[in-house]
């Protein structure tokens, strides 16, 4: 359980990272999607950082109020990522439900993990 953890994990943490580096190195493509959808696009660079900061506090897991709004905050993210994907009809709503299946696994399994260790 503790390897299926951390293979989730890692991969979650790989693809928030991945779309908050898409925010930061390629504004210009990302601003064209927020507009297109009537999205603000001042929300670019805060909704980056707290997709850094949501990796770093699910990696350290030192307070589990702060690693809680962190999945909540991913959980929402994809959610709303995907339906702007599916009402775009784009069809790059896949890495939202991959993000999705990877956040309840990651934290499933995380949740289970901790019981077992204490």
């Amino acid at each position: 359980m503790k390897y299926l953890y951390w293979i989730a994990t890692g991969l979650l943490c790989a693809l928030m990272l991945w779309s908050a580096s898409m925010y930061l190195l390629q504004y210009d493509m990302v601003t064209g999607f927020f507009k297109s959808l009537g999205f603000p696009t001042w929300i670019i660079y805060p909704l980056a950082v707290f997709k850094i900061a949501g990796v770093a506090m699910i990696l350290w897991r030192g307070n589990r109020w702060l690693t809680e709004w962190a999945y909540a905050g991913f959980f929402f993210d994809m959610l709303l990522a995907m339906g702007a994907h599916l009402a775009l009809k784009d069809g790059g709503y896949t890495f939202a439900l991959i993000g999705l299946l990877l956040l309840f696994s990651s934290y499933f399994t995380g949740n289970l993990v901790r019981k077992w260790v204490r």
